[in-house]
């Protein structure tokens, strides 16, 4: 079926409409009846022959699962649905996917004819059995493919072959504002279709998930819609549905279509996913107040705020409080473009980062690693705060430090030991809120080398400036810093 074509903007449908609707309100005919039914009839004509230009080769996922022992059915809050069923928060106060029930329906679409089919890792997360059923009534059991935890995507098949197919489109081209529509089936209801526009772009630190680049659209999609497609005016798949706001809040997310491509052909083709990275972590410049007196002469950029041990980067040039503004040329100026340029990298690939350091720019290489699946997550979060006591009298801070022992020297590895042990860290002092902890290695204080426990203090004492004392630390391998300040 030829669908009529239409181009179509929020502005030029109200411009189009005002007429309308303002002779409506005053009791008027259009001035001319016939060009606005025309109109109307080509919105009705477009969306419908989107529709059934689509569903064909939009699927219900139907699962069976075991119920876990920590099935939570409670009440729902936040980000109620990862588009299935209710769930609780992880320990970081993000939200986390649902608890696998007995039985449960998502969505899916067929992207090639010999039965690969796209859906969301939670919709068939645990499951015993995945049946899937076509609009034309056909069953089929699949079985999986891969599944990528990290961006909730799975890839699934279907013994089938000359299927209905939907074309992913490119969601870097994707503009906020611009119309779309979702196919899915809510509520274990039968196909549903709605529209809306893209509300915004880019939305991350919504759930525990690691890699989070969420189209954010304002259509009506419920549990069920898991899975399915949201499309642009054309047919084509600019994302696929998996969070939303809240039954009826309107608010949904959509994992882009180009992270669909990534992860599914790499899925279909291997079965797994390997993934570049460097090794460090990262924070937006903006988001790491603390070092505002260290860093001079630049506004935007991406911190390293830590340096994974045995990681890529460890042996490169590159260092804590390094500020990265590009990547092989590329400007970066959020950890999330710098994630999404370093994703496009192949393991091994040696990038080009440029950085500023003490007021200057330089170029630093670092070749990739294959990112590990047993990654323990680099954290420089201070600890909570202890109201019940205080740093010591005449110990500003609450630091106290001692040489490097042979026994610590041979655990780190140490050919020259050099630096000051962290021994112990005050409750509630500069230190502790800093996140300095018992056994850090201090190698540098202000940048000025640290030898031994006496040049730690020295230089801690001496230190005069009101903007903070800024500590490189070596935490069992990982490098990182931390700044103290008397007044937090």
């Amino acid at each position: 079926m030829k669908i009529p074509k239409f181009s179509i903007l929020p502005a030029c449908i109200c411009i189009s409409l005002s007429p309308l609707l303002m002779a409506a309100s005053h009791g008027e005919e259009p001035k001319n009846p016939a060009a606005s039914r025309n109109f109307l009839q080509q919105l009705n004509d477009g969306f419908s022959g989107l529709y059934e230009r689509a569903v064909p080769a939009v699927v219900i996922v139907d699962t069976s699962k075991k119920i876990s022992a920590d099935d939570n059915n409670g009440d729902m809050d936040g980000f109620d649905f990862f588009l299935r069923g209710p769930r609780g928060k992880d320990d970081s106060g993000r939200f986390k996917l649902p608890t696998p029930g007995l039985k449960s329906e998502g969505s899916g679409f067929i992207v090639r004819q010999d039965g690969y089919i796209f859906t969301n890792n939670h919709v068939i997360d645990g499951a015993d059995k995945i049946d899937v059923k076509l609009k034309d009534g056909r069953h089929f059991t699949a079985k999986v493919v891969g599944t990528d935890e990290k961006s909730d995507i799975a890839v699934l098949k279907i013994e089938a072959t000359g299927l209905p197919t939907v074309e992913l489109g490119d969601s870097d081209a994707v503009r906020v504002g611009q119309l779309v529509c979702s196919i899915g089936v809510p509520f274990n209801l039968d196909y549903s279709f709605t529209c809306g526009w893209v509300s915004a772009k880019g939305r991350t630190g919504l759930t525990s998930t690691a890699y989070e680049d969420y189209i954010q659209t304002d259509s009506f999609v419920n549990p069920g819609d898991s899975g399915g497609p949201v499309l642009d005016i054309d047919g084509k798949v600019i994302g696929m549905n998996t969070l939303i706001n809240g039954i009826g809040r309107k608010l949904t997310f959509a994992i882009p279509s180009n992270m669909l491509k990534d992860i599914g052909n790499q899925l279909i083709a291997t079965g797994k996913i390997v993934r570049p990275w460097l090794g460090i972590g990262i924070r937006t410049l903006g988001d790491e107040p603390a070092l505002k007196d260290f860093i001079k002469g630049i506004d935007h950029g991406v911190v390293v705020n830590a340096i994974q041990g045995g990681g890529p980067a460890v042996n490169s040039d590159l260092r804590v409080t390094d500020v990265i503004t590009q990547v092989d040329g590329k400007e970066v100026a959020t950890a999330r473009e710098l994630q999404k340029e370093i994703l496009r990298k192949k393991v091994g690939q040696t990038v080009k980062l440029t950085v500023w350091r003490e007021g200057k720019s330089l170029d630093v290489a670092v070749a990739t690693g294959e990112l590990p699946t047993d990654l323990t997550k680099v954290s420089n979060a201070a600890p909570k705060k202890d109201t019940d006591n205080d740093a010591p009298a005449g110990d500003p801070y609450g630091l106290q430090v001692d040489n490097v022992s042979k026994e610590l020297a041979g655990a780190l590895k140490m050919k020259n030991p050099h630096g000051a042990v962290v021994t112990d860290v005050a409750p509630n002092s500069p230190a502790a809120l800093a996140g300095v902890q018992r056994d850090d290695l201090v190698t540098e204080v202000d940048s000025q080398p640290v030898a031994d426990a006496a040049a730690c203090r020295a230089l801690i004492a001496k230190h005069t400036s009101g903007k903070g004392v800024l500590l490189f630390i070596d935490r069992k391998g990982q490098k990182t810093y931390a700044v103290l300040k008397t007044e937090q």
